[in-house]
C-alpha cells in the first residue's frame, strides 16, 4: 500500500524514500499510456453486472439534482449581504467532485450490502454537508492566503473584506452542523466532526515547516491528508455506516476516499506548475508565492539542494519564486509527484474492487483514474 505519514518519517535517507515510492512503477504506468487507456475507458464502460454507463459524473448527478438549491435552503439567512456572501460559491459552477464521490459510494455500499439501488435521504444529506464543509474551508483558506481569485472569479474576502469572509465561512459551517445533527446518527456525527478538526490541524501544519528533509516530506503528506483527504475519506465512511453494518465495508470506503483524496491533492500540486491560470481558475505558482513547498518542490530539492535554503525562508527573497519554479521544471519533481499520485490511486482501486460489482463501484474506479488525468 501507499506510505503513511509515519512510514515516511522512518529513518530512511530521503533519496531512498523517493526511490521506494516510485520504483514500484514499471514503464506501463507512464502518463502517456495511462492517459490513453483512461480516455478510451471514459468513452464507454460495461460493468461485470452487465449495466452500462458512459460518465461517472453523469451517473453521480442522478442523485444530486437540486444540490445547490438544497444547500441554499440550508442557509436560511435573513440578512441580504450575509446571504449573498454565504451563497457565493454555491453557484452550480463547481465540479461537485466530493458530492459525486459520496453518492456513488453510497450506492456502491448499498448494493454490496443488500442489493439496494436507492440512495437514502440521510446519505444524500452527507453529500450536501461534505460540499458545505469544503466550501467553508475555501472561504477561510482564501482569507489566510489573502487570495484574490477562485473558480475564475473574485474571492469572498476580496469583495466583502476579510472579517466578513471569516463570518461567512463560520455561517456555512454552522448550517452544515445543523444538517448533520438532523441525520440523528451519533457515529456519523462523530465521523464528520473529525473532518473539521483535521481541517484546522492541517492548516496549522501548513503554517509550519521542517528542516529535516525526510520529516519535511512526512509533514507534507500529513498536511495533505488533513486538509484534503480527510473530508473525502470520512464522508465516504459516513455513507457506508448509514448503508451497511459491516465494519469491513466502512474501512474500504474510508481507505478509498483517503487514497483518492491524497492523489487529488498531489495532482493539484502538479497542476500549480503545469497548468495556466485560465485552466485552474486561480493564479498558478500560488503555493510558492505562499511560501509552501509541495511535492514537486520537495522532489526537485533532491536534485537541486540549493533549494533547501529557499524552502526554509519560504521563498521570501526577491526572485525566489521564479528560481524555485525553474528548478522544479528542470527536475523530475512533477513526474515523481505524478507517480506518487498514481500509487495512491492504484491503492484506491484495489480497495474499492473488494465491493460487489456495480455501475457505481466501477464509476468510482474510473473516477480515481480521472483524478490523475485532469487538467484543472
Amino acid at each position: 500500500g501507499p506510505p503513511s505519514a509515519a512510514d515516511a518519517s522512518a529513518q530512511m535517507p530521503y533519496f531512498n524514500l523517493v526511490k521506494s515510492l516510485t520504483s514500484a512503477f514499471p514503464n506501463r504506468y507512464s502518463m502517456s499510456r495511462f492517459h490513453h487507456s483512461t480516455s478510451a475507458s471514459r468513452c464507454h464502460s460495461r460493468t461485470q453486472s452487465g449495466e452500462q454507463y458512459s460518465d461517472p459524473f453523469k451517473l453521480g448527478w442522478r442523485d444530486l439534482n437540486g444540490l445547490y438549491e438544497d444547500i441554499r435552503k440550508e442557509l436560511l439567512i435573513s440578512t441580504t449581504e450575509l446571504k449573498e456572501m454565504s451563497e457565493y460559491y454555491f453557484d452550480g459552477k463547481g465540479k461537485a467532485f466530493r458530492p459525486i464521490i459520496v453518492v456513488l459510494m453510497a450506492r456502491a455500499c448499498n448494493i454490496h450490502h443488500n442489493n439496494s439501488r436507492d440512495v437514502q435521504a440521510s446519505q444524500r444529506s452527507v453529500a450536501l454537508i461534505a460540499e458545505m464543509i469544503h466550501t467553508a474551508s475555501l472561504v477561510h483558506d482564501d482569507v489566510i492566503d489573502d487570495a484574490s481569485s477562485r473558480r475564475g472569479k473574485h474571492t469572498v474576502n476580496k469583495i466583502w473584506g476579510e472579517k466578513k469572509a471569516v463570518l461567512a465561512g463560520d455561517l456555512i459551517l454552522s448550517a452544515a452542523s445543523i444538517a448533520l445533527a438532523r441525520i440523528g446518527n451519533t457515529t456519523v456525527i462523530s465521523i464528520l466532526t473529525q473532518v473539521i478538526e483535521d481541517l484546522v490541524r492541517g492548516e496549522f501544519l501548513q503554517l509550519g515547516s521542517k528542516e529535516n528533509e525526510t520529516e519535511r516530506f512526512a509533514h507534507y503528506l500529513e498536511k495533505t491528508f488533513k486538509k484534503t483527504a480527510s473530508l473525502i475519506a470520512n464522508s465516504c465512511k459516513a455513507v457506508s455506516v448509514l448503508g451497511c453494518p459491516d465494519p469491513v465495508v466502512h474501512e474500504i470506503a474510508y481507505q478509498y476516499g483517503k487514497n483518492v483524496g491524497i492523489a487529488f491533492q498531489l495532482i493539484d500540486d502538479v497542476l500549480d506548475f503545469t497548468s495556466c491560470s485560465d485552466q485552474m481558475g486561480k493564479p498558478t505558482s500560488a503555493d510558492l508565492k505562499l511560501g509552501l513547498a509541495t511535492g514537486p518542490v520537495l522532489f526537485a530539492c533532491q536534485q537541486f539542494p540549493e533549494m533547501n535554503a529557499m524552502i526554509m525562508r519560504r521563498f521570501s527573497l526577491p526572485g525566489d519564486v521564479d528560481r524555485a519554479r525553474q528548478y522544479v521544471l528542470q527536475s523530475d519533481g512533477v513526474q515523481q509527484t505524478t507517480y506518487l499520485a498514481q500509487r495512491y490511486c492504484h491503492e484506491a482501486i484495489r480497495e474499492i474492487s473488494k465491493l460487489r460489482p456495480s455501475p457505481e463501484r466501477d464509476a468510482l474506479i474510473q473516477l480515481s483514474e480521472i483524478v490523475l488525468t485532469r487538467e484543472k
